[in-house]
């Protein structure tokens, strides 16, 4: 490829096609690997003999706070790596170190704080979000081991996009490949030959995240790195914190929104279902996170080219990427819509071999995933405003679909439809959020984008 041949790094060059599915498909390797980090652990669990329903809808109730984690780290990366990649587009290595630096501080300061508020609030956290005397103690274990790693999973995380953006995609795949291996052999090894159950599987994970974070802090500070972490640009100003801050907001309210919207699933399915309906929720939230897999991908691998073409001024090229980004993003999420419909009962049957949670949990996955196509429709626009600095956008449709349409229909819908209704919250969700962020970015970004080198978009 002509692009490979001249300047990886340089996204304003070559087909894009080829140039978006060479950055998109190792991201979307290094993202089933850090999916697995946790769906790894819940298929173990799930099959615990005799304990592993009880145990997998503990782990369920531990999701929140892990969203919660996850949220802040795309406060940071989400928010830095699109600056960082418009930097490199305008040539500006100073600005584009200034950033990398600062968004490793934020990174790993907020990652101890995060980490001894947990501490200190567990149980009462837990309660509020639907444990119970039976679930309680699954959850406590699971979560007490795991917040030991918050640090090593937050820098790789946030860091992964960056390496992406210098033009090394590949390499970002190993940061998260190389810990998922080892969390995949030492998951089993832990839970059934040590015989640490629950435990096992949280210490595997604290091992591999710091293997995975070991692997992209060496990156990051060696020559084969472009930009490298360096300790006077980790100082952090104010300005560079603010714009992180600006742009990273939509990545975290949606994270943030994200965990409500599990609360409010948990503690409702734990009002009128039982800890049946939290444990089938449990494999629907891992489900989803293999199904978005495919859309993450393309999305997180296009955002880079997006960003770099648009601080280059190629308005063709942006134009150009949001349409390959829409055209595959729609492709994979019809294709996933129709194998959920198809073959629930397998994908109930990876997570769990309780005979009653699959036969219960086949409807309401089904009924979930129902229209999940229009899911390419928020991807693409929430990428698209995120990808070219579109803060206000990308925070108002990150809010829209979750609080403003998922929570109140969680609430009211059960009133109507029993505890099917909780999972019919989301298929609603799916149509008029998507579409509305989509429509909004193609007529007040697309259409606006200059045919020609002009000034870029006011914000």
């Amino acid at each position: 490829m002509a692009y490979a041949k001249t300047d990886p790094s340089d996204f304003s060059k070559g087909r894009l096609t080829p140039l978006i599915l060479h950055q998109a498909i190792p991201v979307m390797l290094a993202q089933i690997a850090q999916m697995l980090y946790n769906i790894v652990d819940r298929i173990y669990i799930g099959h615990m003999p005799g304990t592993g329903e009880a145990a997998l809808s503990g782990v369920g109730l531990v999701f929140p706070i892990i969203t919660i984690i996850a949220a802040f780290t795309n406060l940071y990366g989400t928010g830095g790596a699109p600056l960082f990649a418009i930097a490199r587009g305008h040539k500006d290595r100073a600005r584009a170190e200034r950033i990398l630096g600062n968004t490793t501080t934020l990174l790993v300061g907020t990652a101890f704080i995060l980490m001894a508020v947990c501490y200190i609030f567990e149980e009462p956290v837990l309660r509020l979000f639907g444990a119970d005397a039976h679930t309680l103690p699954y959850a406590s274990t699971y979560i007490r081991i795991y917040l030991i790693g918050t640090v090593f999973s937050m820098f790789a995380t946030g860091m992964t996009p960056f390496i992406n953006a210098e033009g090394f995609p590949k390499t970002g795949m190993a940061t998260t490949v190389i810990g998922v291996v080892i969390n995949f052999v030492l998951d089993p090894i832990f839970i059934f030959v040590f015989h640490m159950g629950i435990a096992g599987a949280a210490v595997a994970t604290v091992i591999s995240q710091f293997v995975g974070a070991a692997w992209a802090f060496h990156f990051l500070t060696s020559r084969k790195a472009l930009l490298k972490i360096e300790v006077p640009a980790m100082h952090l100003k104010k300005k560079i914190v603010e714009q992180i801050f600006a742009l990273g907001l939509s990545g975290f309210i949606m994270n943030c929104t994200n965990a409500l919207v599990q609360i409010v699933y948990n503690a409702t399915l734990s009002a009128i279902g039982g800890s049946l309906f939290v444990g089938i929720m449990t494999v629907v939230n891992s489900v989803r996170q293999i199904a978005e897999l495919p859309a993450l991908g393309l999305t997180s691998g296009t955002s880079p080219v997006l960003g770099y073409n648009y601080g280059a001024k190629c308005f063709d090229r942006v134009r150009k990427s949001i349409r390959i980004m829409f055209a595959l993003t729609f492709a994979f999420s019809l294709a996933i819509w129709i194998f959920i419909s198809v073959c629930p009962h397998l994908l109930m049957a990876i997570f769990t071999s309780s005979a009653r949670m699959i036969a219960v949990g086949q409807h309401a996955l089904r009924l979930y995933f129902f229209g999940f196509v229009f899911m390419s429709f928020q991807y693409t626009g929430q990428t698209t405003f995120q990808s070219l600095g579109k803060s206000h956008q990308a925070i108002f449709f990150s809010l829209l679909r979750k609080v403003f349409i998922v929570v109140p229909l969680t609430v009211l819908l059960p009133k109507v439809f029993g505890v099917y209704g909780v999972f019919a919250a989301e298929p609603i969700s799916n149509v008029i959020g998507g579409l509305a962020s989509f429509l909004t970015m193609y007529v007040t970004v697309y259409r606006r984008l200059p045919s020609k080198n002009k000034a870029a978009l006011n914000d």
